[in-house]
């Protein structure tokens, strides 16, 4: 009796029903899209902190550098020697340390042996500032219309003018990281895919070779084969490796006792990336380090989470904050007016319900009745939301807008201004130069289907609750005197 008449007064009803249904479905819609933008933007937010951060990495161990001595420099000299020749070329390169204070590599021992760690693996930041060029000589040339130049005490005529000359230097910066060959699952390299010749060989820890990434050799003419010098060193290019997302940090990759070598920092760190045997103890695991080896900054990726920015950082806060608020509004005003448009259609229906009770329906079938329909609205109009919703989803990920982040500075190691933070890009908390561009998606999960269908429920039976509460007072009197 019951599926009967619910079905038979839903269908005379067509209209209000289906004006009740489209209202959650346009609530419920938007929040299905609100949420699968929101989880598109952590996973873009995830894709950049594992390609600047490291794939596999929980947290990194760095050392905030020391304020410099008074007196002292920081910057940059370089030292050319004086040639005859005007016109011989002068090279130059200045290599140094990126990413905070070094550390002592048996450092990453004692970070390995901390409870909660699984593994634990160094690498050296560096930044090589190469200057080239030449200097030209000038020429002196006497001016004036002659005379006899004067002596000591003598008027003088005119005095020789040096002309022309000058100096023509490039100047060209680039990063370098140096990995521990036998660990490259963990570190600079995570992230990175050889797409052309090879990685190095555990048997590689002081050879004289590099992987270079793509974008730099593009612009270096590099291929797997050519050489090229640090300060005085060549170094031949084994493999080009390409990021599994954006764009590297990193230009050049070293063997780590080739880059020690380099930047005169024998047995020595700047980054130390740990991977903790549980994920969901990493905060434990950074207490623990913090407080057994005294001095150092530990960053997880949950801290380097709040300092992307850029056009991704924007469009997370816009779904976070007002796509939350603007469903929260749509969904309560959709509720308003289902209940609004159910508790008119019961006083519409005073002569039905008045004969119902006069024949002996008791009040709570009255309210059952009522109730029952609005559930059915509600799931009506939660079919037609998920449909809706997953139709905006599935349209922003075929669209697939693009997005920009850059990895800003934390605050806890060095602000060595190196040309990207991160992996090989001088660690945690230093501003990162490089742009990363992430193509953004949105994910429609299982748990978003199931609140859609929560809501849909709620709705109907907040608008039935209203309308069955009218339903309920009603009194068999009031259908007799509508009789006429």
């Amino acid at each position: 009796m019951f599926g009967i008449y619910l079905k038979r007064e839903l269908s005379r009803r067509k209209k209000a029903a289906l004006v009740i249904a489209m209202g959650l479905a346009l609530g419920i819609a938007l929040v299905i899209t609100v949420n699968s933008v929101s989880a598109g933007m952590t996973q873009a937010q995830d894709e950049v902190l594992k390609s600047l951060y490291g794939l596999g990495t929980d947290m990194t161990v760095t050392k905030a550098q020391s304020a410099p001595k008074a007196g002292s420099s920081q910057g940059p000299r370089f030292q050319f020697d004086a040639k005859s020749s005007s016109k011989a070329s002068q090279s130059s390169d200045r290599v140094m340390t990126q990413g905070g204070q070094a550390l002592k590599s048996s450092l990453v021992q004692q970070v390995a042996a901390q409870k909660g760690v699984a593994s634990a693996v160094g690498a050296l930041s560096l930044n090589v500032t190469k200057v080239d060029g030449s200097f030209t000589q000038g020429k002196a040339q006497s001016s004036g219309s002659g005379g006899q130049q004067g002596g000591p005490g003598g008027s003088g005529g005119a005095q020789p003018q040096v002309q022309g000359g000058g100096a023509n230097f490039n100047v060209n910066s680039y990063s370098v990281a140096g990995v521990d060959v036998a660990n490259q699952a963990l570190g600079p390299l995570a992230t990175m895919k050889i797409t052309s010749g090879k990685t190095f060989t555990s048997a590689q820890t002081d050879a004289k070779v590099a992987v270079v990434s793509k974008s730099y050799a593009k612009e270096k003419k590099y291929k797997v084969g050519s050489a090229f010098k640090i300060s005085g060193t060549k170094y031949t290019v084994i493999g080009i490796a390409t990021p599994d997302s954006g764009e590297s940090s990193t230009d050049v990759y070293l063997p780590l006792k080739q880059a020690q070598s380099l930047g005169d920092a024998k047995n020595k760190v700047t980054t130390i990336y740990v991977k903790a045997t549980d994920s969901k103890q990493i905060a434990t695991v950074k207490k623990t380090i913090q407080s057994n080896i005294s001095g150092t900054t530990v960053t997880t990726s949950s801290d380097l989470a709040s300092t992307v920015s850029g056009s991704l950082s924007t469009a997370s806060d816009l779904a976070t904050t007002v796509g939350k608020w603007l469903s929260i509004a749509v969904l309560a005003a959709a509720f308003l007016v289902a209940a609004l448009l159910t508790s008119s259609a019961v006083s519409r229906r005073v002569r039905e319900f008045g004969t119902l009770k006069a024949l002996g329906w008791p009040s709570r079938r009255v309210t059952r009745q009522v109730v029952g329909e609005s559930v059915v609205n509600g799931l009506i109009g939660g079919g037609l939301g998920i449909a809706l919703g997953l139709a905006a989803a599935c349209t922003v990920t075929a669209i697939s807008p693009k997005l920009t982040a850059q990895l800003g500075s934390t605050g806890g190691g060095g602000m060595g201004g190196s040309p990207g933070g991160g992996p090989g890009g001088g660690g945690p908390g230093q501003q990162a130069k490089n742009t990363v561009e992430i193509a953004l998606s949105a994910p429609v999960s299982v748990t978003t289907i199931a609140l859609a269908v929560g809501l849909a429920v709620a709705g109907g039976l907040i608008a039935g609750a209203m309308g069955g509460w009218r339903a309920s007072r009603m009194r068999p009197a009031d259908a007799l005197r509508s009789v006429s």
